[in-house]
């Protein structure tokens, strides 16, 4: 939701008197995707709610008959329902990360454990760390939306990916933004492009064999989190995340969100 344009603030992405507004905002940019998939001939789609809580969108006003999947507890997270028989993935909203430049409203995942997370030595955001999903299943990721820096980081690993920038961070809580409307109109026009090129689309380029390592607000994060199997501590703050292919060390760093979680909400 972060990456949506006319998004600026924390009060408009989380419960509270402005939160119908982000909701709103999101669901439209979500719909323009469908709208813009269903002109190039798809047919079939998924929404997986990815913010928050992930129960942020009204069901019955998804266009195309979308499926609806929703709930804060998801073992694949942000790519959970998604398997060998899709033919894209688009991402939505998306924003910066937290160690890269002022992005809106920055984090990555969870902004009271991870400081920075880098697959194979490349910095990456919430992208590029759920692209790991995309490759193991093969399946391309086409497009995606929201501030300058979210579709950079991501490019390096999707080549030919379709980037709609939809505002212009200033800080990490300064932003300019499209009108909505002209927001959502790049949107469709781009989600009707990518369908168009699936022919020339790749699965994102992230060897099985990848590593992620994350970087953790504290040491006693960074402790807690080697109870994971395949994590490892490489420094006092520092981990090192495996596993035999690309989904399990996913899952493996998934799980390390779970596992401090409630210490750092203590913190």
């Amino acid at each position: 939701m972060e990456g949506v344009a006319g998004i600026a603030d924390w009060s408009q992405v989380t419960p509270g008197p402005q939160y119908q507004l982000g909701q709103e905002l999101m669901l439209a940019e979500v719909n323009a995707a469908i709208e813009g998939a269903l002109e190039a001939g798809a047919r079939r789609f998924l929404v997986n709610d990815s913010h928050g809580r992930m129960a942020n969108l009204d069901p019955a006003r998804l266009a195309g008959r979308a499926g609806y999947l929703a709930g804060w507890h998801k073992p694949h997270y942000m790519m959970e329902g998604l398997d060998q028989t899709f033919d894209a993935v688009f991402f939505i909203g998306y924003h910066g990360a937290v160690d890269a430049p002022p992005a809106i409203l920055s984090h990555t995942y969870s902004p009271r454990v991870v400081a920075g997370a880098t697959v194979d030595a490349l910095a990456v955001g919430e992208a590029g760390l759920n692209s790991l999903v995309a490759a193991h299943f093969g399946v391309p990721v086409a497009l995606l939306s929201g501030d300058q820096y979210a579709g950079v980081e991501l490019s390096a690993l999707a080549p030919g990916l379709e980037v709609v920038t939809v505002k212009s961070s200033i800080t990490r809580f300064a932003v300019q933004s499209l009108h909505p409307e002209e927001a959502r109109e790049r949107i469709r026009a781009s989600a009707s492009r990518a369908i168009g090129r699936l022919a020339e689309l790749a699965p994102p380029r992230v060897p099985p064999d990848c590593r992620i390592r994350v970087t953790t607000r504290n040491a006693d994060l960074a402790r807690l989190a080697c109870r994971v199997r395949g994590v490892a501590r490489v420094g006092e703050l520092e981990l090192e995340v495996s596993g035999s292919d690309r989904l399990e060390v996913f899952r493996n760093f998934v799980a390390v969100l779970e596992i401090t979680r409630q210490l750092a909400a203590e913190a």
